[in-house]
């Protein structure tokens, strides 16, 4: 029982020794959604992605769009058409179907992927200028969206200016 007492002074005699190198640890605040999306590397990499994936996209939506009016055409055209013309079409469009919907499904995986790629290295990119305005200004600890933070320590518009004069 002595030894638990004595093992918890200890400890909180040690908690109050450190509170003062915590209470001199200068803090900052930042805005990363507002710094994402107004920083240049953000919309240069909506670009890359609108040019890597724009034309793969119009040619998926021209195949599934004639796909759609294929299904129409059949529709209308089936009762007419012989058991066997009516079965060949039908495994025709079904082939087709299953076709687009699997270059549907690894364009959505691989536009993610790269999304997730090109965010990846934004935000290093990000991290390392707010890394570097931290260290210039003395911060010894960045709080990444603060419910309030008064303006003296919010260091997203620096952060900004030089992710903008680094484009």
């Amino acid at each position: 029982m002595f030894k638990t007492a004595l093992a918890a002074a200890a400890l909180t005699a040690s908690l109050f020794a450190a509170v003062p190198a915590y209470a001199e640890t200068k803090i900052a605040a930042i805005r990363s959604n507002e710094l994402v999306q107004q920083s240049p590397q953000f919309k240069a990499g909506q670009d890359k992605m609108k040019q890597e994936f724009e034309r793969r996209a119009n040619e998926l939506e021209a195949e599934a769009k004639k796909f759609g009016e294929d299904v129409k055409s059949f529709q209308k055209e089936a009762e007419l058409l012989s058991a066997a013309d009516r079965a060949k079409k039908e495994k025709d469009l079904n082939t087709r179907k299953i076709d687009l919907e699997y270059k549907t499904r690894q364009f959505q995986e691989e536009r993610a992927t790269r999304e997730r790629q090109l965010f990846a290295d934004m935000m290093t990119k990000i991290k390392g200028v707010i890394e570097q305005v931290a260290k210039e200004k003395g911060v010894g600890l960045v709080i990444e969206n603060p419910v309030y933070a008064e303006a003296g320590i919010d260091i997203t518009d620096e952060v900004l200016k030089r992710l903008q004069a680094a484009k």
